[in-house]
């Protein structure tokens, strides 16, 4: 794996996420980027390390180093950095220099599932499946559960002012997750609905640094929203 020549270098790309007035040779190396990155160390890297590599013009370590991978896109280092810098969109710069082979099989896998699901779903969950895992979890919870026997967990009503996006391994393995959420919005009042389309609240492709999947999902999405005349889309994630 080699890093492309036709790409912007790393250094230019470092430079332009730098604030208008920053500079590298302002930089003190304080440390504070690495001090809370729940990835620092993994892979003998951290975000310092990463940073000053990139200024340095080190761009094949920058390329092919597995710690971009293991970063979680948290935006820790950038609202501890006394400069603001933008490391994670130069991780995720890195990431689109890996062939999307031989990136990570889960992630690139979920994004496939998603992108194959009009559900947008990692988990390959379809319409029919989703509006049965409520329905079924709604009527046991309204059942067993006193005091919520008026309960609500729309599906596909149209007009209501919240399209509410769910993690879409929760109506897979943990049904029961749904329920507190749902007793929130029923307490304030909200008026909402989930839609079997679209209603999936993770978007694995942006994490692949797979551009135009990550676009896709997210027109699918508002598309799902728009088609039941909501106002606002509520993402969980």
């Amino acid at each position: 794996m080699r890093f492309k020549g036709s790409r912007s270098s790393f250094k230019e790309v470092a430079r332009r996420l730098l604030p208008s007035d920053g500079s590298f040779d302002l930089c003190l190396s304080c440390g504070l980027c690495s001090s809370g990155c729940p990835a620092s160390g993994l892979a003998d890297m951290d975000p310092r390390k990463f940073l000053r590599l990139a200024s340095l013009g080190q761009d094949e370590i920058i390329a092919t180093t597995p710690w971009v991978w293991m970063c979680t896109l948290c935006r820790r280092c950038t609202h501890l950095c006394p400069m603001h810098i933008d490391i994670p969109a130069l991780v995720y710069h890195a990431r689109t220099c890996w062939p999307r082979e031989k990136r990570p099989k889960g992630i690139v896998g979920s994004c496939d599932q998603a992108l194959a699901t009009g559900t947008a779903s990692a988990m390959g969950t379809r319409p029919e499946d989703f509006r049965f895992v409520v329905e079924d979890v709604l009527a046991e919870v309204r059942e067993n559960q006193p005091g919520q026997e008026n309960l609500a967990a729309p599906v596909n009503r149209r007009g209501a002012y919240y399209f509410l996006n769910q993690n879409s391994r929760e109506p897979v393995t943990e049904p029961d997750e749904m329920v507190p959420l749902w007793k929130i919005l029923d307490y304030v009042g909200a008026d909402w609905t989930y839609g079997t389309l679209g209603w999936a609240a993770e978007n694995y492709c942006m994490f692949a640094a797979d551009d135009a999947g990550w676009e896709t999902l997210v027109r699918r999405k508002v598309a799902a929203v728009e088609e039941l005349g909501c106002k606002v889309w509520l993402n969980t994630e």
